[in-house]
Order: structure tokens, then C-alpha cells, then sequence
């Protein structure tokens, strides 16, 4: 027996991890002074955090130091449980690093706990689609180190595509500079954003208006499938439910589904990209493989 574990940066429901056993470590979230953790909506009001962002409110977001990681991990190696534990992209957060230098902590009392920490390279409801993956492989009898060999192959066909309404917010991330954000915001620019082969936000592109940036995102993510068949897509939102809807039937209307789902962006990303962000998570072509 092993678990599978996460962050709430994978931005699954909590009563989906919950239903399917898996456990997860909430990232923290400050508003106005006030320390909140991202629970994945258990106690988390997503609507007096939309309320704060309509308010021109600037959340901030810490990572996981080691002694909260210590605080996770330890139960489990004093039952001799091993875990694997996907962790948000290294290339938005020192939180994974955290995490490593905690199992290093734990094994000075626990020798033999077995912490496997996997980089996802991805955020969101893709690194979701990778904790939901790993725990199907788990469920049709994969051992822990299969699971493991599985979740460094998937995230590698992972493909993310992103677009923001809010350049302010990518501003204050050191995204975009201070007269982009002001000169983009009168021309109504919206970059296009892609996590790479390292998982880091890359703008890739740039267009004119929300239904153009809209149409972006789902051209690129058709680009980038190997195949319109069977696919899996889950679609990410920051409050604009009706732009998540648009890309949905963009998708739909051109890819035969096996899986999909249309879930809100949690308030640790969601801090980051402001309101009116739109994401599209599928598997398709070797991240590698990009120029």
C-alpha cells in the first residue's frame, strides 16, 4: 500500500481527492492581512475571494516551508506508509524544494521512510489531471515506482494554455512590466501564456480582445493534440464562467471527449492571474519536443 498525495495548487475539488483517497497539503493565501489556507473549497469562500479581486484587492501567496512538509509526511512514515507526493511546478514555487529538503529532515528520525517528491512541471487542473492519473494507475494495480515512471512520462505531453484579462495582476508577478500592463490594459492586449518544458509561464503571443485571446487558447490546444479522439480536457476559470463556457464549446465542437470538466482556478493561482483567467489543460504533443 502507498498514498498519493498533492497541494492545493491542483485545483481538484476537495471532495474529489476525498472520494478517491487522496490527501493534500493547502497552500496559504493572505487577503487584506488575513491568513486563509486553499483548502479546495472545504472552508474557502471563492466568492468573497472574487470579491476581494473585483475590489481591486491584491492577494498574496506563500510556498510550503519545510516544517509544514514535516508536518504532512510524518504520519505517514510512522505507520511505514510510502507516499508519493505531486507537487506544484518548480518553476512557479520553491515549494517542491521545500518538500525535498523536508524528506531529507524526516529521514534523520524515519531511515526508512519512502517519500517519493515528483515535480509535475505543471499548476492547476493540470497538475490535477496528473494526481487524478497517477491515482487510476494506482487503482489498476501499479505499484509505486510504476506510478511514478507514469507521472514522469504524462506531464511531459501535458499541454497548458492560458490567457489573462487582468494584465495587473501579471505585473505585480514581474510577468510583464509596468507600461505593458498599462499600455496592453488601453489596447485591450491579452497575452497568451504556456507552460513550458521546465513548467514556467512563458507568453508566447499576444492578441487584440477576450473573445480573440478566447479563440487563441482553444487553436493552440487544438495544434498541439496528437489526436482528437478520445481526449481529456479540463478547463480552469478565475470568475468568468461564461468564458469558460465559450472554450468549452470550442473544444467540444471539434474533439471526441473521454474525459472533461469545467472547475474554477483556486485562489493560489487565481492571486497570480486576477480575474477573467482562462485555462485549458489536455495530453498531446512532447513538451520536449517544442522549440
Amino acid at each position: 500500500m502507498f498514498q498519493i498525495v498533492t497541494d492545493s495548487c491542483c485545483d481538484i475539488p476537495f471532495q474529489f481527492l476525498d472520494e478517491a483517497g487522496i490527501a493534500f497539503l493547502p497552500m496559504l493565501v493572505e487577503i487584506n492581512g488575513k491568513e486563509y489556507q486553499d483548502d479546495l473549497g472545504k472552508t474557502f469562500d471563492m466568492e468573497f475571494f472574487y470579491k476581494a479581486l473585483k475590489d481591486k484587492q491584491m492577494p498574496t501567496t506563500s510556498q510550503i516551508n519545510v516544517g509544514r512538509y514535516l508536518e504532512f509526511f510524518e504520519p505517514y512514515a510512522k505507520k511505514d506508509i510510502p507516499v508519493i507526493y505531486l507537487s506544484f511546478s518548480s518553476g512557479m514555487s520553491g515549494s517542491y524544494y521545500s518538500a525535498l529538503q523536508a524528506v531529507e529532515v524526516l529521514k534523520e528520525d524515519y531511515p526508512n521512510a519512502k517519500v517519493a517528491v515528483v515535480d509535475t512541471l505543471a499548476a492547476s487542473l493540470g497538475q490535477g489531471l496528473l494526481v487524478l492519473g497517477a491515482k487510476k494507475q494506482q487503482d489498476a494495480g501499479k505499484n509505486f515506482e510504476e506510478v511514478i515512471a507514469w507521472v514522469d512520462e504524462q506531464k511531459m505531453l501535458l499541454q497548458s494554455w492560458v490567457t489573462v484579462d487582468d494584465l495587473k495582476h501579471l505585473e505585480r508577478g514581474g510577468r510583464i512590466s509596468k507600461s505593458e500592463a498599462t499600455l496592453g490594459g488601453l489596447l485591450k492586449v491579452k497575452p497568451i501564456i504556456h507552460v513550458d518544458k521546465n513548467g514556467k509561464l512563458q507568453n508566447v503571443d499576444k492578441v487584440r480582445g477576450r473573445n480573440k485571446s478566447l479563440q487563441k487558447i482553444i487553436d493552440e490546444t487544438l495544434a498541439h493534440l496528437t489526436s482528437r479522439e478520445d481526449q481529456i480536457v479540463y478547463i480552469a476559470y478565475s470568475g468568468d464562467v461564461a468564458a469558460a463556457e465559450t472554450v468549452l464549446a470550442g473544444i467540444v465542437e471539434e474533439v471526441a471527449i473521454e474525459d472533461i470538466a469545467c472547475l474554477p482556478l483556486g485562489p493560489t493561482i487565481s492571486a497570480h492571474t486576477g480575474l477573467g483567467c482562462v485555462a485549458i489543460f489536455t495530453f498531446g504533443k512532447n513538451r520536449n519536443e517544442e522549440a
